[in-house]
């Protein structure tokens, strides 16, 4: 590898051991044994590396959740079944994958200042919105219809950013995947013991 990747995957490395405010360009340059001006000459400063850093995390942390969401064939093929497991495999990859997670919240933050990383984000949410419709209703992705991308990927998205939130502050108390499906349940109405109510 060369210098530019070299740096890339040490700015990757310092995001998540430091967070992004806390990286200095010492500590990139460090990290990838190269001198401190190769960051301006590859990338034209500390920031637009890490946002190239931030951003191929994040594109790490979607796949990682395309995976705790694929379907388990060791539950029962029901709609409420599966996306209990998904949720359970979900929050178990809140620990796992601990930084990762924390990186994505931090991404929000700085996409403040930054309006290039507020764009790629835009645009990844958007991607990351049709790909969650698609894993739940098991169409394929340039097939999912736009009315299913802003309600059952949107409300899939805000959904594990909401417990990815909680988790983050506080794992202890963080509910877990039986128990936000009864408060799913509850919100609309649906027995726990029985199928969803007739809306006619």
């Amino acid at each position: 590898m060369g210098n530019r990747e070299d740096l890339l995957l040490a700015a990757k490395r310092c995001l998540l051991e430091k967070g992004y405010d806390r990286t200095t360009v010492r500590d990139i340059a460090t990290a990838a044994d190269v001198s401190m001006a190769a960051i301006g000459y590859h990338y034209g400063s500390r920031e637009a590396l890490l946002n190239e850093a931030l951003f191929q995390t994040l594109a790490d942390w979607g796949d990682r959740v395309g995976g705790a969401l694929a379907p388990d064939p060791e539950v029962p093929d029901t709609p409420a079944a599966q996306f209990e497991s998904k949720l359970s495999r979900l929050i178990d990859s809140f620990a796992a994958d601990r930084q990762i997670w924390l990186a994505s919240v931090e991404a929000f933050m700085q996409a403040q200042r930054s309006p290039e990383l507020r764009e790629q984000l835009a645009a990844g949410q958007l991607d990351g919105r049709r790909g969650l419709a698609a894993m739940v209703t098991g169409q394929p992705e340039d097939e999912v219809a736009e009315s299913e991308v802003r309600s059952v990927g949107a409300v899939q998205l805000a959904l594990i950013s909401g417990l990815m939130i909680q988790w983050l502050g506080d794992a202890a108390t963080a509910p877990t995947a039986s128990e936000v499906m009864k408060g799913l349940r509850t919100l609309l109405g649906v027995p726990s013991d029985g199928p969803p109510p007739n809306p006619a």
